[in-house]
């Protein structure tokens, strides 16, 4: 790998392309798959930097990142001949040198800035003109060269270290077993492209951090455990390895994570207490010699009590100070915060200049001189030419038949000609053309799932309380999309007992749904324009729940997701069903306690996509906002359970798939609407012990995409 040729441009134009053009597309039996995200839709992250020796002001605070993309999880690198030497064509010194996380194109990748301003780095503020921006990729994702899948999966936490190996987490290992995280540390030499797995395989570790030296790495690992299901604060271990090869592996710190090294014997680490409950930052002191091991390494509290103090930061030989996240119980946001290690005590950052904002994951330059985060940009201009929000946001597809994209929209499916967009937006529902043109709503109170009648332009849903018991009042209704009266609203359900996830049959004529009228809810077949006055037929029975139900193109095959293998547990797995009740067959093994839900056909019948932790978990829940299941990832498979793919990577909830007729070209699909950069921080946050709450901002209504 050479990034030199890619540093004239910045933006990876490359990525865009599949190996045939969109018209070619076009005219074969392509398809797209779109799928929701919580809460990503408004992220809009750029890495911005304040000086930690100042109590600032907002002329204080610098952006870094281009105001583009989405850029998070930043690194100040030390001085580096590799990364100067891709800078052959500008003979100047960059002012500042930034490592981070982007996810554009696509794709999410790790890039380098060369930024080059008229002032000092140490008296940097908003007025300092940016006279230069040098950018470039240092991870090659071209996909002729890489193995399958390494193309689309996460990378993420990235650190380079002194001789020039950029250590990062990956995703695109399976380790072929269900509910098991794929993520793993690698290293990639900058000069050669070398790159090696330091993870052993069968293990996945998080937010790898390199010793100042170079020589040890520090991950937060379950070890062999494996995850258990943890959405919180993961109940991980701190291991220490060789960063050469991942050799000489040891556990030192039982119940820890996100690991940061001071020097080669310390380093610090954040975790629940369990004498008081608050998150609170450690130090663990590594002996001078003789084996690490968690006997022997020294751990002492740092933070105190009565706040969350999380994802430190520290600095090669300072011993002065480190840089947390907080959430105070008087602040509805988290902020960035500097943890004077002498005086023990706090000194706030970032909100003395952004006071209502969430800032994410500090990281400190090796002069100790500036501290780096990740916020939201804020709203962009209102000028048309000029926004950035995205309907449709391309995401890479291991598929070369299948575009894939995230909507902004929960539970989207598509018209019969695949020319517009059902979704739900909590509350109401929506109807828009795949160009993001023609937004309106067709429903305004609360509701979940969208089905399109395959015959006739209606929308389908289901009105009522999310997440509620068998007897709570929720009814399938149907929507004439194009009644302009708004006359065209007809409930098809009469008993009002959790009837949701309707689903038409490809004649137009029949409804299946779920219900729980007899206290479990089952699923159900009714006419798809009269409803259930015309009749019901029972499709499945048991002390159960059977949900999230899809009629398959060629009415062969009714999929459903199911906790019939353990009833109650909150596990739900994949199973298949004819219409009139026979051929009952489990499609999807989800493993202990997994969760394998919505599924959708493929135009042609012949396939599913769903959600699913299959991939168990990627990265450490509390480094990014809310997820109410931090761990859904879109996945395809057979319907005779062959040839499982995993569609995404990252570490949010991605869920609510919808398999579209048509394809689109992987390119972002603008519209009208000012980034608001509304979002929440983790709820499990606000809740704390001795009966202290939290401020919290938002409402809690739950809106997770993975079950409901």
């Amino acid at each position: 790998m050479n990034p030199q040729p890619f540093l004239k441009s910045l933006v990876y134009l490359s990525l865009l392309l599949f190996s045939v053009t969109a018209e070619d597309k076009e005219s074969t039996t392509a398809t797209s798959i779109i799928f929701t995200t919580l809460g990503r839709s408004d992220y809009a992250f750029d890495i911005f930097t304040l000086p930690a020796s100042l109590l600032p002001t907002p002329s204080d605070e610098i952006s870094i990142t281009d105001s583009k993309s989405v850029n998070f999880n930043g690194h100040f690198p030390s001085p580096s001949p590799s990364l100067l030497s891709f800078l052959s064509n500008n003979n100047q010194t960059p002012t500042m040198q930034l490592i981070y996380v982007t996810e554009r194109n696509g794709l999410s990748n790790i890039y380098y800035d060369a930024l080059y301003y008229s002032t000092p780095h140490n008296t940097l503020s908003k007025s300092s003109p940016l006279q230069l921006r040098l950018q470039l990729p240092l991870l090659n994702l071209d996909s002729s060269t890489q193995k399958d899948n390494t193309v689309i999966s996460m990378k993420d936490k990235p650190t380079l270290t002194a001789d020039d190996y950029l250590i990062y987490v990956s995703t695109h290992d399976d380790p072929g077993r269900p509910r098991t995280s794929w993520a793993a540390v690698y290293s990639t030499h900058l000069t050669t492209g070398l790159t090696r797995r330091l993870t052993p395989y069968g293990i996945a570790d998080f937010s790898p951090a390199v010793s100042p030296s170079g020589v040890y790495t520090a991950v937060a690992s379950y070890g062999l455990d494996g995850w258990d299901g943890e959405v919180e604060v993961l109940t991980t271990d701190i291991y220490i390895f060789l960063t050469r090869d991942g050799t000489q592996r040891v556990k030192i710190v039982e119940n820890g994570g996100w690991p940061c090294w001071v020097d080669d014997s310390t380093l610090f680490f954040h975790r629940r207490s369990q004498e008081d409950e608050w998150i609170s930052v450690y130090k663990a002191i590594l002996p001078q010699n003789g084996l690490s091991s968690t006997d022997s390494v020294t751990i002492q509290r740092v933070t105190p009590p009565g706040l969350h103090a999380f994802t430190p930061a520290t600095s090669p030989g300072n011993n002065n100070f480190i840089a947390v996240a907080t959430r105070r119980p008087n602040s509805s946001f988290r902020h960035i915060e500097l943890f004077d290690l002498v005086k023990n005590e706090f000194r706030e950052l970032t909100r003395l200049v952004s006071p209502n904002t969430h800032h994410f994951n500090p990281f400190i330059s090796p002069d100790s001189v500036r501290v780096g985060y990740h916020k939201c940009r804020g709203e962009k201009s209102k000028r048309k030419d000029e926004n950035t929000h995205l309907l449709l946001e391309n995401v890479k597809s291991p598929l070369p038949d299948i575009s894939l994209f995230r909507v902004d929209g929960s539970f989207p499916s598509f018209s019969p000609a695949g020319d517009r967009i059902a979704y739900v937006d909590f509350p109401g529902v929506y109807v828009v053309n795949r160009d993001g043109s023609n937004r309106k709503q067709i429903y305004p109170e609360t509701a979940f799932s969208t089905a399109w009648n395959p015959v006739h332009g209606i929308v389908y849903t289901s009105t009522g309380p999310t997440f509620a018991s068998e007897s709570t009042e929720v009814d399938i209704i149907s929507i004439n999309v194009d009644d302009v009266d708004h006359n065209g609203v007809k409930k098809l359900t009469t008993d009002g007992k959790n009837n949701a996830f309707p689903s038409v049959s490809p004649d137009g004529k029949w409804v299946v749904f779920r219900s729980g009228r007899t206290g479990h809810k089952n699923l159900y077949i009714m006419d798809a324009m009269e409803g259930e006055k015309a009749g019901l037929q029972r499709l499945t029975e048991g002390p159960w729940s059977d949900t999230m139900c899809n009629w398959s193109p060629d009415g062969d095959w009714i999929a459903f997701a199911s906790d019939r293998h353990n009833p109650g547990s909150g596990s739900f797995e994949l199973y298949l069903i004819h219409p009139n009740g026979t051929g009952l067959k489990k499609l999807v093994e989800s493993g202990s306690a997994g969760r394998t839900n919505h599924p959708s056909f493929s135009p042609d019948g012949k396939a599913l996509v769903f959600t699913s932790d299959y991939g168990g978990i990627s990265g450490e829940p509390i480094s990014n906002p809310h997820h109410y299941q931090p761990y859904g990832e879109i996945f395809t498979i057979k319907l005779d359970g062959s040839d499982l793919k995993r569609l995404t990577h990252n570490s949010y909830e991605d869920g609510t798939p919808a398999w579209g007729p048509k394809f689109i070209r992987p390119v972002d699909v603008k519209w009208a609407k000012n980034e608001e950069c509304v979002f929440e921080d983790c709820h499990w946050l606000n809740d704390m012990p001795n009966g202290v709450v939290l401020a919290a901002p938002f409402d809690t209504t739950p809106r997770s995409h993975c079950a409901a």
